[in-house]
């Protein structure tokens, strides 16, 4: 396959909003691919590489200045495998070496090859083929049932393995994925819900209501005494949290799949802030020891739970987590999740989750069976620049310039600024980090690429002209930044409009 039919593609999704013209135009993709190119063409789709880091990123592909061929000649198998020589370079002479075969690679490229390069190798390409849309163009392409092709990449927790699977093996291959413990399955996550009540009228009287802590998600493998913990997107951090394999080693049970939070505590046993959370997986030997709050089993001594409903895996959760477990009221009366709502908020917790008790665990946003109550609008947004600040903060990179997501092309849209809710520690931070994502400055503000996410609290949404989306946030103030985020994970700025009141 032609590396210029990928970009074509590519090219051809960013330009549409129809989520139905998105899938066909990646199923016509996948239908001539071949198996050994499959798994590298959904990868750079989803804005990644099979290969990880390479060694390639935007200062050394920024420095780079080569010709443009006129025709298209380059394949997937030669871009791939150049990728994977990058990937083995080291010692002396590796960066010459890097910087001559980027060259030849760039040399080869038309100008919308050199753009998606580029893109993907500084980590900007954002055209909106996430992995909903991706499943369902490889469902089609393939003739296989949606669900089916869902539930696979759910239980592999790996769009490249799930589509080379799908295209050498059909639906046979994929029904054969099984919860593996000891490889990550793909997170069930929680939609944005309205007020207490409405999530209630929502979801009916068979819920669980569970306080929403602001900690760090964690996915947690035990099969006899190996243990393994993963973050949100599936990185492997067991080495640098040996307080949490060492009690999950202690529970009773021979093999077990634990999803959940952990949080580091102040002394008093109150949440600290997200961001020491963050930091201290990054910090092996911190003093500062995490805390597990588990909420989901779906695994148990031989027994897989993920088609049971909530009810089932929340028994099974308290019988081995115990205490380690988050508590639930299980079919409240109104009074009584008000009353949870108010003591998650008193002790220093974000609101509370409420849970259909009947539903089955499903990878990502499916409907709305978890939902999240908070006490105000949040959204989590890029991060696109920082002005320099004046008065105390002289000197530091301060007023935040913030964007939601184009879902068409996955472009950042600017809605706000804001320098609230900054902390001297975040400022400092800030100013030391920010330039290492920085694509220009002039006298006043330092541009970035946008891969920072923050969460911001708002007081809601305005009309605009003053902003390209139409829309400006009202009184938005910092929360925390999220690492564990990537920018394709921020909200769109759809949803920033539809919090949208008339401009008065």
């Amino acid at each position: 396959m032609l590396f210029s039919d990928v970009v074509a593609a590519s090219d051809a999704v960013r330009a549409t909003r129809s989520r139905k013209a998105k899938i066909a135009e990646l199923a016509g993709l996948f239908e001539v691919a071949g198996p050994n190119e499959i798994g590298t063409v959904v990868a750079w789709l989803s804005g990644e590489l099979v290969q990880g880091r390479i060694g390639a990123g935007w200062r050394t592909v920024a420095g780079l200045d080569t010709p443009r061929s006129a025709e298209a000649s380059l394949t997937v198998e030669a871009v791939d495998a150049l990728f994977t020589q990058l990937t083995g370079l080291g010692g002396k002479g590796s960066t010459a070496r890097r910087r001559e075969l980027l060259t030849d690679l760039f040399t080869a490229a038309t100008a919308p090859e050199q753009s998606f390069l580029i893109r993907l190798l500084t980590g900007e390409l954002r055209q909106g083929a996430l992995a909903a849309v991706v499943v369902e163009a490889l469902a089609q392409s393939t003739a296989i049932p949606v669900e089916v092709v869902r539930r696979a990449h759910m239980l592999s927790g790996d769009l490249p393995t799930t589509a080379i699977a799908a295209l050498s093996g059909g639906e046979p291959a994929l029904s054969e994925f099984r919860l593996e413990v000891g490889r990550p399955v793909a997170p069930m996550l929680a939609s944005p819900g309205g007020s207490l009540d409405e999530a209630l009228a929502e979801l009916g009287p068979r819920v669980s209501v569970e306080h929403k802590l602001d900690g760090a998600r964690i996915q947690v493998h035990r099969a006899g005494d190996d243990v393994r913990v993963f973050t949100r997107t599936l990185r492997d951090i067991t080495a640098g949290v040996p307080e949490l394999v060492a009690l999950v080693r202690t529970l009773e049970c021979t093999s077990v799949v634990l999803d959940g939070e952990t949080l580091a505590l102040t002394d008093a046993g109150r949440p600290r802030p997200f961001q020491e959370t963050m930091s201290r997986f990054a910090t092996i030997g911190d003093p500062r020891q995490l805390h597990p709050y588990f909420f989901d089993c779906l695994h148990l001594d031989g027994t897989d739970l993920i088609d049971e409903p909530l009810a089932t895996r929340r028994a099974a959760l308290e019988k081995v987590a115990g205490e380690h477990s988050i508590p639930a009221l299980v079919a409240p009366d109104a009074e009584a999740a008000a009353a949870a709502y108010d003591d998650a908020l008193a002790v220093g917790n974000e609101g509370v989750m409420v849970k259909s008790l009947d539903a089955p665990y499903a990878a990502g946003r499916r409907g709305k069976a978890w939902q999240k109550i908070k006490p105000a609008h949040t959204l989590d947004l890029m991060v696109l620049g920082a002005e320099w600040g004046y008065g105390r903060r002289t000197g530091f990179l301060s007023n935040l310039h913030l964007g939601a997501r184009d879902p068409v092309t996955g472009e950042p849209v600017m809605v706000g600024k804001t320098f609230k809710g900054l902390t001297d520690e975040l400022l400092r931070w800030q100013t030391e980090e920010f330039p290492r994502h920085e694509t220009h400055r002039d006298a006043q503000t330092v541009y970035l690429r946008p891969g920072i996410v923050v969460e911001v609290a708002l007081d809601g949404v305005q009309t605009s002209t003053r902003y390209p989306g139409g829309v400006a946030l009202r009184f938005a103030r910092v929360v925390r930044y999220r690492p564990d985020k990537e920018p394709d994970e921020a909200d769109t700025i759809d949803t920033v409009r539809g919090l949208a009141m008339p401009s008065g």
